[in-house]
């Protein structure tokens, strides 16, 4: 999938580690701190457990708080409950996949068990492909190989990594979304939009990404207007935003329609077990067999607007309540950090944002080299994907979502801090960069990226660093080819090092 050179090998050992170390210390604090009893979603368990089973629930039952619940619930009943339905089913079908390959086990475990297990295994592996994904996107469009290294393993280290490990869908989200975005970089449109549709089939804010496959077509029909006529490129653009949306709104569009067969269409209703029926009386939760909800008699019926508004209150500055301050509190870091990434990207480059990230200076003919790192030019489309989420989510959403939101969905947090650590701190801002010739199969016309240059002066009061830095760090490209400076003592006589006249 990637080539495993240094850096990648040493992103994917960290996240490795990181990841195992997460579930051992999620096992040890399950175990020693008692659980908070939230009026939260908590369905009764149907099927008998066995001592395996105990194990299990012992070892892994912290994955499974919260809204892992629902993902948990879904995959092991279907949609029951009409709140059911906020929670998209890409997770659930790859937990169920995951459980379908731990048959061979289901002797001693039961279904709850083995959704656990895939829980554990599958977010570590998603988690981890996804670092190693965010790495490579880095590496492609910021080409400073530094700052793509220290921002995978920021996303490894963030505060969103608890929900990258539990049962939650922002791992595999993370994932589909970062890999899409690599394959853009590449020019592979399709493959991208696949991705990018696979990723909405798994959260909602998948639709938001449509903005990058548009914009990639509208700078292809701005290039073609200067050799072409417009009238072909501009079908050509119109065309490919129609099948943009129409990918990327497939998934969401069909599992919209799935409710809306489920509730209001006259169909054979499947039965559900009476302790499951027993809590949709007790908690006010509509099934299937009720009466007909509301929003089947809308012009647009969509489950999804629905239940955000009724059960979960999302909506337009409805958080905005005095006793939502803590929470709000909660979600400063990270809104501070997208408004502070903003702010620096928008004051070094103004003429480039009034311009839609077209045109770096008023005078086009000028040729300047793109900044490598966070400040280049490649940078301004996610820049604008981060600003759109951090608006919607701080106006329309439950605030103390922003952290894992943002986490799993855009690389700007993770690279601005990398820009921030190699040129504010100590230790990485004396390292040097030079243009390196990339990868086969990563390049672009016309790209050069940057590796580490030779090691600094020993004597330098900067030089030591830290092992990952040693462990990727690769010799200058001219470092084969160029002579070394004479040693003391020595001269260069007719090509070759001689003794010095004495």
């Amino acid at each position: 999938m990637w080539p495993l050179d240094p850096s990648r090998k040493e992103v994917l050992r960290f996240a490795v580690s990181c990841r195992v170390l997460t579930l051992v210390l999620q096992a040890l604090f399950n175990a020693i701190i008692p659980d908070h009893r939230a009026e939260a979603f908590s369905p009764p368990r149907l099927a008998p457990s066995g001592s395996v089973d105990h194990l299990v629930e012992g070892l892994l039952g912290g994955l499974s708080r919260w809204d892992a619940e629902h993902f948990l619930f879904i995959a092991e009943h279907g949609y029951l409950y009409e709140h059911n339905f906020a929670f998209f089913p890409g997770f659930p079908l790859a937990l169920l996949v995951g459980a379908e390959l731990l048959r061979p086990l289901r002797a001693l475990l039961n279904l709850r068990s083995c959704l656990l297990i895939s829980v554990a295994l599958f977010n570590s592996l998603f988690s981890v492909l996804a670092a190693v994904a965010l790495h490579d996107l880095g590496c492609l469009v910021l080409r400073c190989p530094h700052q793509a290294f220290y921002g995978a393993l920021l996303f490894c280290l963030s505060p969103a990594n608890v929900f990258l490990a539990a049962g939650y869908s922002e791992a595999l989200f993370a994932l589909l979304t970062f890999s899409a975005m690599g394959q853009l970089e590449r020019g592979r449109s399709w493959t991208s939009g696949l991705l990018f549709a696979l990723a909405t089939g798994v959260r909602s804010n998948g639709l938001v990404s449509v903005g990058f496959l548009v914009y990639s077509q509208c700078q292809g029909f701005l290039s073609s207007l200067m050799v072409l006529n417009p009238l072909r490129p501009l079908l050509k653009l119109m065309g490919s935003v129609f099948l943009s949306l129409f990918m990327l709104g497939l998934p969401f569009a069909l599992f919209q329609y799935y409710a809306y067969t489920q509730f209001c269409l006259s169909s054979s209703a499947r039965p559900i077990p009476k302790p499951l029926l027993q809590l949709a009386a007790d908690k006010g939760y509509r099934i299937v067999e009720g009466n007909e909800p509301p929003w089947c008699s809308w012009e647009l019926p969509l489950i999804y607007s629905y239940i955000q508004d009724i059960y979960w209150n999302v909506g337009f500055l409805r958080y905005y309540e005095l006793k939502q301050v803590p929470n709000f509190l909660l979600a400063v870091p990270v809104a501070i950090l997208v408004a502070w990434a903003t702010w620096t990207y928008v004051t070094t480059h103004p003429w480039l944002c009034l311009t839609l990230g077209m045109q770096r200076s008023k005078n086009s003919k000028t040729l300047e080299k793109p900044d490598p790192g966070f400040l280049g030019p490649r940078v301004f489309v996610y820049l604008v994907h981060a600003v759109a989420l951090l608006l919607f989510g701080g106006l329309c959403m439950h605030v103390q979502v922003l952290t894992r939101f943002l986490g799993s969905s855009t690389p700007v947090v993770y690279w601005f801090p990398a820009y921030l650590l190699q040129n504010h701190e100590p230790l990485l801002r004396s390292l040097e960069t030079v243009p390196w010739k990339p990868l086969a199969g990563d390049s672009l016309p016309g790209q050069k990226l940057s590796l580490p240059g030779p090691p600094a002066d020993p004597r330098h009061p900067h030089h030591r660093r830290h092992p990952l830095l040693l462990r990727h760090e690769l010799p200058a490209a001219d470092e084969f080819h160029r002579p070394r400076d004479p040693a003391p003592g020595h001269r260069l006589r007719g090509g070759r090092l001689g003794e010095t006249d004495r």
